[in-house]
């Protein structure tokens, strides 16, 4: 297969590797712009780029793909398919009808569940016992076009965001290929999505991240998983940022955001409901460390009071 493949980041990468790997001729690479990174302001290539540049593949890098010149310059390769995993622009329609196979789009979710996005964090956020990909002939709405194949992946109890996210990378390059592969051979039928069972997800900002004690301990475990490694799950104790990284609920109670209890091996806070033992943390301008570590150099107690601002 002739594929034009339209990726950015580091989730697209190995659909990239799995489509080049699997034989198949990659006759161009689109990938957003380059960003200026760090103080420098030096642009930074994208993975998809980098990946790219690395194996020869020609590179393309349109502000915006619905413009006419870009349009122009994708005709021209005349390719049997458009494999398109995390892109960040959307296709105008005259894109999707280029490729004889349609453009195949590899999204993070058991669609019709969880468009938009970020589907991966959020399946952690929302203590999913099973996430996946699914592979869709693009239309021209949000994630809505008609499905092609799906697989699942089991959520392990300590799943991060981060976890989930390289798991279901490389689990997307694989069903990538069996699907344009099946195309190809004319063994799959597109499933329309059901509408009444569609779920929209939106981007994952920082200030998401900022704890309310309130909440169920359940959640903000989740909360802290899923926003792990990025933004974080934080909160603040003496005007100071602390952002959590692993916890583990516990069945005991007390005034929510408080410390109930303290060890050598960490401590504990209650939320709404139950309570959070802290196991591993990072105090503002220190490394990331285990909570032991942590209070070792930091005196914690019984009644110190976590909050979601530094006042």
């Amino acid at each position: 297969m002739k594929v034009v493949f339209m990726g950015t980041p580091d989730f697209a990468v190995e659909t990239l590797k799995a489509i080049y790997e699997a034989g198949h001729e990659v006759i161009l690479a689109v990938s957003q712009p380059d960003k200026p990174k760090g103080r420098s302001g030096k642009l930074q290539p994208t993975p998809v780029k980098e990946f790219a540049v690395e194996h020869d593949i020609p590179v393309y890098q349109p502000v915006k793909i619905r413009a006419e010149e870009s349009v122009e310059y994708l005709r021209q390769y005349e390719a049997d398919v458009f494999v398109v995993a995390a892109f960040g622009q959307i296709l105008p329609k005259v894109i999707l009808d280029m490729p004889r196979f349609g453009c195949v789009n590899v999204h993070g979710s058991l669609l019709p569940k969880y468009r938009g996005a970020a589907p991966i964090q959020w399946a952690v956020i929302n203590g999913e016992k099973v996430s996946g990909n699914t592979t869709m002939l693009m239309g021209p709405g949000l994630d809505d076009g008609d499905m092609l194949l799906k697989s699942e992946v089991e959520l392990a109890a300590d799943e991060t965001g981060g976890s989930l996210f390289d798991r279901l990378a490389i689990d997307g390059g694989q069903l990538a290929v069996k699907t344009i592969e099946a195309l190809e051979r004319g063994e799959i039928t597109p499933i329309p999505q059901d509408e009444s069972q569609a779920t929209h997800v939106g981007m994952i900002k920082k200030e998401m991240g900022n704890i309310d004690w309130n909440r169920p301990a359940i959640e903000i475990e989740r909360l802290i998983r899923g926003l792990n490694p990025w933004p974080s799950a934080f909160t603040f104790i003496g005007g100071k940022q602390l952002k959590l990284w692993r916890a583990e609920v516990v069945d005991k109670t007390g005034a929510a955001g408080a410390v109930i209890d303290v060890n050598k091996n960490g401590f504990t806070i209650a939320c709404g409901q139950q309570a959070l033992e802290i196991k591993e943390l990072q105090l503002e301008g220190k490394k990331r460390m285990a909570a032991g570590d942590f209070l070792r150099g930091y005196s914690l107690e019984v009644g110190s009071a976590f909050t979601n601002s530094r006042d």
